[in-house]
């Protein structure tokens, strides 16, 4: 516990000396920690290498190439998000400044997960150190090869006192959430979710929680199978399936179930060769205890393709899972792995009920040559994301929101929207001496001649088009004289 305090204690006393606040120096950091990224390629495709199998590639465009992108976007645009945003003003304000000003929250503590375990921490950590606040880094002590890493090489291009790492387990993790925080952001499972909110709560400190759930693939039959076929292959198992958005199951007609599994496996075929097992793009389950979590879903199941399993390795073949009941047992958890359930439905009236039916995803997916048949289902549902025909890109857009609704989360970050979540949005009104008749109308005594002049102050609206702003300020002088009618 002692530790603890001493980490967040010297955290906290870095960001009330004011050195994390100028501009310049968010960005110094953020170019430093571009130059980390760069300079230790290597050393970072090797830990995902040992931790997920990751080659090289995959490692690089799916967690480098991404933190490089945020980066470089944060380092342009900072200095644009950052300025006061001007608002608009009343009649009684025409003359006053008032803006909106972006100011840190604090300390805040950002909690990796172990299936991305470089990007998960890399880009919350990027919005936080834009918006000015000191931040506390927990990686997932599961992909420890990684955690390992990230704790020797942030100290070495960071301010250490501003932007330390806490690595180890429950245990660190448990006694990490007693203290306060002005912010917590965790990627994570919702059980867990529920004791960091729990944790915060003590503080009332505000939480984004980057959850997940069983996200949804609907394919209409007016839809070309082979091209849906392999987008969705690609984002399922992608990662060995170990991705918080990959599709988790499919809801399709009956009719062209036997179809889509064909094309999946073709699209298998196609991306991992015949001996999947040999294939240097396919992952491994993280560890022995998830490999027999996921090996267990497939239990009195009907399985179409795949369903090898090697425990001494942690592989689980790409598998597909047919006429699989919404009551089954694969279907009651997130699957986190590379199995993918076929759930019949016989239209899409009966997709919409399923999906509505049960807890809110962090994703959803929708794939049909019939655009105004996806606008349905996204109006019609809820999720944290939607993404029509294809998976998983919405992730990849910076100016889109990432983030979940309900059981799949709460809050947001990418791009701008992470220096948003770090960010105090303060509503700011700064006034003049001069004029001081024009508040008699606010002063005791009360009078209806005051009621009457405030409704024609705050309810009236001008088109100022038509009018022109010297139309409106000879309005506020007219105003300003009839207000001194009143006494």
């Amino acid at each position: 516990m002692e530790k603890m305090q001493q980490v967040v204690g010297r955290a906290r006393a870095a960001f009330r000396s004011g050195r994390s606040r100028p501009l310049e120096f968010r960005i110094q950091q953020l170019k430093a920690l571009q130059r980390m990224v760069q300079e230790k390629e290597k050393e970072i495709l090797a830990a995902l290498k040992a931790d997920l199998n990751k080659c090289g590639y995959n490692a690089y465009s799916h967690e480098i190439l991404g933190v490089l992108g945020e980066l470089a976007l944060t380092i342009e645009k900072l200095p644009s998000w950052a300025a006061p945003q001007p608002v608009k003003k009343n009649l009684l304000t025409m003359r006053d400044e008032a803006y909106i000003g972006y100011e840190p929250l604090g300390v805040v503590l950002v909690i990796g997960a172990w299936n991305y375990p470089f990007v998960l921490v890399m880009q919350p950590l990027i919005g936080a150190i834009a918006a000015g606040n000191a931040v506390v880094v927990k990686p997932s002590e599961v992909s420890e090869n990684t955690a390992r890493l990230v704790a020797e090489l942030l100290p070495q291009y960071l301010d250490k006192e501003l932007y330390p790492v806490v690595t180890g387990g429950v245990p660190e993790t448990t006694e990490l959430l007693t203290q306060r925080f002005d912010h917590i952001l965790y990627t994570g499972n919702t059980a867990v979710g529920k004791i960091v909110m729990a944790a915060a709560a003590k503080h009332l400190t505000p939480v984004t929680l980057e959850l997940g759930g069983k996200s949804p693939c609907y394919i209409d039959k007016d839809c070309d199978l082979a091209v849906a076929c392999r987008r969705i292959t690609w984002g399922k198992y992608m990662n060995c399936g170990q991705t918080c958005i990959a599709p988790d199951y499919i809801l399709c007609d009956p009719s062209i179930q036997s179809k889509v599994v064909e094309n999946i496996k073709a699209t298998l075929k196609e991306f991992y060769g015949e001996d999947v097992k040999s294939s240097p793009d396919y992952e491994r389950i993280v560890n022995q205890r998830h490999f027999k979590r996921v090996k267990s879903l497939l239990e009195g199941q009907k399985i179409a393709h795949g369903g090898e399993t090697d425990e001494a390795s942690c592989f689980i073949a790409p598998t597909i899972l047919t006429d699989v009941s919404p009551e089954s047992k694969v279907m009651e958890e997130e699957i986190f792995g590379p199995v993918l359930p076929i759930v019949p439905v016989k239209s899409v009236e009966e997709a919409i009920e399923l999906i509505n039916g049960r807890e809110k995803p962090l994703a959803l997916y929708v794939f049909s040559n019939n655009k105004q048949l996806i606008k349905r289902v996204i109006s019609e549902t809820s999720s944290g994301g939607v993404t029509g025909n294809d998976v998983i890109m919405h992730f990849f857009l910076s100016t889109l929101p990432f983030g979940g609704v309900g059981h799949s989360g709460m809050g947001a970050y990418h791009g701008k929207h992470s220096f948003e979540t770090f960010s105090h949005r303060r509503a700011c009104l700064i006034k003049d001496l001069k004029m001081e008749s024009t508040n008699k109308m606010r002063y005791p005594p009360g009078s209806q001649k005051k009621v009457d002049w405030a409704k024609f102050f705050l309810l009236k609206r001008f088109n100022k088009a038509r009018i022109g702003l010297f139309v409106l300020a000879l309005l506020g002088v007219v105003a300003a004289v009839m207000i001194k009618v009143l006494n």
